[in-house]
């Protein structure tokens, strides 16, 4: 049985390229970076190298640029100086953000009374950016806005240049968690003004536990994680260089034929919903499916016929996808952004999210039309 991955949001098959560079330098690049004899010195420079490498995509400087575990410890990094650092009394937020940011607010919240302002959203999930600007302009308290570049549940994107704008109207900080936006995207942070975004290598073909964070140049960056004067003082711990290395290379690959890639994968995504309507005209989505604001990467179908047990049996299958509704989350509340995005008898329904990259080929759309077709019938 052939199997198929349409879970691309939730992580990503490495590349081989990345997995040979990787394992190279575990052969080769063993020295520490902070220690100061040849190897380390070689560790080193292989990891300022890929410092540059990425601020250049980003068209922004270095110093900018701090490695990280991952896009949630980046945000955690990111949300903690805004408060402990950087003076933040309050943030502007919305309830459709990852739990990497919508939890490390309410816990700030706690800990340190910050007030929290949650902005209006339409029925896709796009942000109502008029409502945004009356909060901004209603409190003129240090100001933090948090909202994801794209949605990894539903796939909307973020009108980021518009919020940018009204940040920097408002005297607020601009935080977005990009996650899903950088190796999908081209991103100028010259063009689009944003004060800090952070990334992970396993969401475009590279491996896990490794990403950075980015901050614009002139905010100091007090450590959450202490005990050594790593990335400058901004993270203790060993640089995991092998993986640092491996994420350069991934962004690399990913952005080597980009366009072409969208093009690509944006052309299986409205195959797949031309197949989906005309298999079940009843079918709806979760979220745009207009490509000016929704990923060419993420379709959140919701079903109206209900099947506890659809992923399972597409797993069975050998299809691989993620769940989306309350019965099919694995918790009890089931996901929070459909669960406000949607009508309650809405959101008990057979939610599915596909997500596909450039490995995706048309035949597995069409397996998977059937499969759906003979479960769901």
């Amino acid at each position: 049985m052939d199997k198929i991955y349409f879970d691309n949001a939730a992580t990503t098959q490495i590349d081989s390229e990345v997995i040979d560079v990787i394992t190279n330098s575990m052969r080769e690049v063993y020295g520490n970076p902070s220690s100061t004899h040849q190897f380390g010195r070689s560790a080193k420079s292989m990891v300022e190298k890929v410092r540059k490498n990425i601020a250049k995509r980003l068209n922004v400087t270095a110093s900018e640029i701090v490695f990280t575990a991952g896009g949630s410890e980046a945000d955690n990094m990111i949300l903690h100086n805004a408060v402990t650092n950087l003076g933040v009394k309050r943030f502007i937020t919305s309830k459709i953000e990852h739990h990497a940011v919508l939890h490390t607010i309410v816990s700030l919240q706690n800990e340190y009374g910050i007030k929290v302002d949650y902005v209006n959203f339409l029925s896709d999930g796009t942000i109502d950016t008029n409502h945004l600007e009356t909060l901004l302009i209603a409190d003129d308290s240090k100001t933090l806005v948090s909202l994801m570049f794209v949605n990894n549940e539903i796939g909307t994107i973020l009108d980021v240049k518009r919020v940018s704008e009204l940040c920097q109207e408002n005297n607020a900080l601009f935080h977005s968690d990009s996650v899903q936006a950088i190796g999908h995207y081209h991103i100028d942070l010259q063009e689009i003004p944003i004060d800090f975004m952070v990334a992970s290598a396993h969401k475009f073909h590279g491996p896990k536990g490794v990403g950075f964070a980015y901050f614009k140049k002139g905010f100091g960056i007090k450590p959450i994680l202490t005990g050594g004067n790593q990335e400058r003082g901004a993270r203790a711990g060993t640089e995991n260089t092998h993986s640092i290395l491996g994420m350069d290379k991934a962004l690399e690959l990913a952005y080597l034929d980009l366009n072409t890639d969208i093009k690509n994968i944006q052309s299986l995504k409205d195959y797949f919903i031309k197949q989906l309507k005309n298999t079940f005209p009843d079918i709806a989505f979760n979220g745009s499916t207009n490509p000016t604001n929704s990923s060419y990467a993420i379709l959140n179908v919701r079903f109206a016929k209900e099947s506890a047990m659809l992923l399972f049996t597409l797993d069975i299958k050998g299809i691989a996808a993620s769940g989306g509704s309350a019965c099919q989350s694995g918790s009890l509340g089931g996901s929070h952004v459909l669960n406000a995005i949607l009508t309650q008898d809405e959101a008990n329904k057979t939610s599915v999210r596909f997500s596909f990259s450039k490995h995706n080929t048309i035949q597995e759309v069409d397996t998977a039309i059937a499969v759906l077709k003979d479960v769901l019938g």
